[in-house]
């Protein structure tokens, strides 16, 4: 079965036509339960995200802040495996026929075997993976699978990424470019900051995929200003925070239905 890189595809170029960037959500599966985070995934679409990535539970992040790791340790005590990260994905997609994504750092991939995670992620309806720690230049073996099943590969550029290294990173990947808005790691943040559109303009200079740009957004007003510039808006802490903070998994999934509507009116007044 092949994966759902077109159906990513489409989905960024009817954002586009429609005058607006596309809402990109971020969720960690297996939190609050396996259960739980398929629910919530399902609950950021109602609101009006347009892709989502399901972050698989790791235990040595690199990128990720302390909201985000916080939720991946709830997950990865109550024993999420990446067999429930497939599952999230499928019931995901299945229920709502918008694109997920994966959002993975290498070393589950590489001690799971890379034809057995891009065969099972194309088969469970996955549009692809977002690899914050792979070299570029060590991705040959996954662009490869990644390519025979359909799946996307989205790098990671950021601000202290230089020209000629931009162009690298964007010729090797598929999807979309996620622009990392600052130097540091996920987090709401009270502005966005220059930085982001100078690197989005940067970015664009190298290749025609579409630049989406994550950290730091949290409301509407900071998704509006970046769909200024971006063609997608990445969205995570600020999920997570909304499931954290609230006194139930009833009330988190409200919040966070809630929180993607005020968000997806933002990309659209950009």
């Amino acid at each position: 079965m092949s994966g759902n890189i077109e159906l990513l595809n489409t989905t960024l170029a009817a954002a586009r036509a429609e005058g607006r960037a596309a809402l990109i959500a971020y969720l960690p599966a297996g939190f609050p339960t396996v259960d739980g985070g398929i629910e919530a995934v399902k609950a950021v679409i109602a609101g009006g995200a347009d892709v989502v990535e399901v972050g698989l539970p790791h235990s040595d992040p690199v990128l990720d802040g302390p909201v985000i790791q916080t939720a991946d340790d709830i997950a990865l005590r109550g024993g999420v495996r990446i067999a429930d990260v497939m599952r999230t994905v499928r019931e995901a997609y299945e229920a709502t026929g918008v694109p997920i994504l994966v959002m993975t750092y290498w070393n589950p991939i590489d001690r799971y075997g890379v034809e057995r995670f891009t065969a099972e992620l194309a088969e469970a309806g996955g549009a692809g993976c977002i690899l914050p720690d792979l070299p570029v230049q060590e991705s040959a073996l996954w662009r490869e699978h990644a390519d025979k099943h359909g799946l996307a590969t989205v790098f990671v550029v950021a601000p202290s990424s230089q020209d000629a290294r931009l162009a690298t990173i964007t010729a090797a990947g598929s999807g979309f470019v996620y622009a990392a808005s600052l130097m540091g790691v996920t987090g709401t943040r009270a502005s966005v900051g220059a930085q982001a559109q100078e690197l989005v303009g940067r970015t664009r200079a190298t290749t025609d995929l579409p630049v989406c740009v994550g950290l730091g957004v949290s409301n509407a007003g900071q998704a509006a200003e970046v769909a200024g510039f971006a063609d997608g808006v990445i969205v995570g802490s600020a999920f997570v925070k909304a499931m954290l903070d609230a006194p139930d998994e009833a009330a988190g999934l409200d919040a966070v239905r809630s929180l993607a509507g005020e968000l997806a009116q933002g990309v659209r007044k950009r």
